[in-house]
């Protein structure tokens, strides 16, 4: 990564997505804001202002892989969000494992003493910084899925 890109962190979820950004000189990642999704229009002019507003070069994605290294529904969800967003960003999207993001950025903001109120309005926000520092601290891989996150696998089953 060169100074001055600047990578956005995304925590998927249905509902809110929290959202993480790098500094400019792309050593530390920061809560930036959650994002309550509205409609397709919306979310698409929320995002493509975003990139554009806050000058960002590569999109980080969050992928909920399953404890056995799978990938399940919400993993098959983020990558067809991190497709959609890619097409209205006209940004590169890569993927980096999430797991235990939420439960990390729950422990975070319980030892900060926040009510269950200011935990909720942040966390999204916090799983996305907590990702996104450690794909910095992995040095930032270019592949589309980051080591030791799989693409989705064909069983014998589906073939």
């Amino acid at each position: 990564m060169t100074v001055g890109t600047r990578l956005l962190g995304v925590d998927y979820g249905t509902v809110r997505i929290g959202l993480a950004i790098t500094g400019l000189d792309g050593k530390l990642a920061f809560p930036w804001a959650t994002y309550t999704r509205r409609n397709s229009e919306q979310d698409a002019r929320y995002f493509r202002e975003l990139v554009q507003n806050e000058s960002i070069e590569r999109i980080v994605i969050g992928l909920p892989i399953l404890l056995d290294g799978h990938e399940g529904s919400k993993a098959q969800e983020a990558r067809a969000f991190g497709q959609w967003l890619s097409e209205v960003t006209a940004r590169p999207v890569l993927f980096w494992d999430e797991r235990f993001t939420t439960v990390e950025a729950e422990d975070l903001l319980w030892s900060a003493g926040l009510t269950h109120r200011r935990r909720k309005a942040r966390r999204d926000r916090v799983a996305a910084q907590i990702m996104l520092q450690s794909y910095l601290e992995a040095g930032c891989p270019d592949e589309l899925s980051s080591p030791g996150v799989p693409e989705r696998r064909r069983y014998p089953e589906e073939s």
